[in-house]
Parts: C-alpha cells; sequence; structure tokens
C-alpha cells in the first residue's frame, strides 16, 4: 500500500516574544556565534511560566522561534558567508517554506517569566515558539562532513557574520 504524503495545515502559538538590541535585518548577526555576548530578554507568556522550572540550571538553551519579517519563500539562494547559489535546505538561510528559526543561547538567569540571554542573533519582537535545554551529551557531534562550508576560503568564513536585506 502506498503512503500518501500528509500536507495538512499545521500551526503554532507563540509562547512568548524574544527582545534584542536587533531592530532591522541589516547588521543583525547571522548566527549565535556571530553574536558573542550581545544580550537580550525572552518574555514567556504568564501561563507557561510554570514551565520554566528548572532552565536555570542550564548553560545554554535552544530557542525555537517565528521568523515573522519573511515575506517569501526561495528555493535556490546565495547564502550570506559565501558567492554561489546553493539550495535553500543546505544553508541556514531564513527564507523557508515555514520560517522557524533555531538558535542556542547563553542562558545568564531567570527572574519569574523572563530569560535574560546572550548571544542573540534574533530581531528585536520576535514570536517565540519554543524553549529546549542544549545538552552537551546529546547536542554536540564531532562531524566530518560540513558541506560547502568546508570549501570556503578563509577570508570568507570571517566574512559575511552580519545579515543584509538579501531575504526581507
Amino acid at each position: 500500500m502506498k503512503r500518501r504524503p500528509n500536507q495538512r495545515t499545521v500551526s503554532y502559538r507563540p509562547i512568548g516574544v524574544i527582545h534584542t538590541p536587533h531592530y532591522a535585518p541589516d547588521g543583525t548577526p547571522i548566527q549565535p556565534r556571530f553574536a558573542k555576548g550581545i544580550e537580550g530578554t525572552v518574555e514567556v507568556f504568564e501561563q507557561y511560566t510554570e514551565g520554566l522550572k528548572d532552565v536555570d540550571g542550564f548553560e545554554r538553551l535552544w530557542l525555537l522561534y517565528h521568523l515573522d519579517r519573511i515575506k517569501e519563500t526561495r528555493l535556490r539562494i546565495v547564502p550570506y558567508m559565501d558567492t554561489f547559489e546553493r539550495g535553500l535546505f543546505a544553508t541556514r538561510a531564513p527564507c523557508r517554506p515555514n520560517p522557524i528559526g533555531i538558535s542556542c543561547v547563553r542562558l545568564l538567569g531567570v527572574e519569574g517569566n523572563v530569560l535574560r540571554i546572550a548571544d542573540v542573533d534574533m530581531l528585536d519582537g520576535t514570536p517565540l515558539l519554543d524553549i529546549k535545554p542544549y545538552v552537551a551529551r546529546f547536542d554536540s557531534w564531532d562531524t566530518q562532513r560540513n558541506g560547502w562550508t568546508d570549501r570556503l576560503p578563509a577570508d570568507r568564513k570571517r566574512e559575511g557574520t552580519r545579515a543584509d536585506r538579501r531575504f526581507h
């Protein structure tokens, strides 16, 4: 029996909002690694505060969020750190069919329903979808292949670490 692909609509409700000093894509770091020390906060909506119990024991958190300012999907793009066109799913470009972002941020503290975080690479006012703890034992992998990024010249690995308007 042949299985039919499931193409039903899926929807999510934000559980909070992310506040950062980044108000426009231009100049925003493209990954948390390039946002080292830049601080922000996560305001978790009151009805989800109870879910923050024990989160203060983690050094890092994965934030999953809605890229709410993306207007179109593109399946072939030129990524920030490259000069060649690539397939969207071989990049971390934000112009995705489901504009979901993920960032591994550093947790600085928890005050009620507010998380103080660092290494923020998302825009101010970004809707938060979920929080998961970063656990090195589960989340850290030694890899031998990193696709086209392995072939970037040394100067390109340092350039292109800030966003521009190409996806917004």
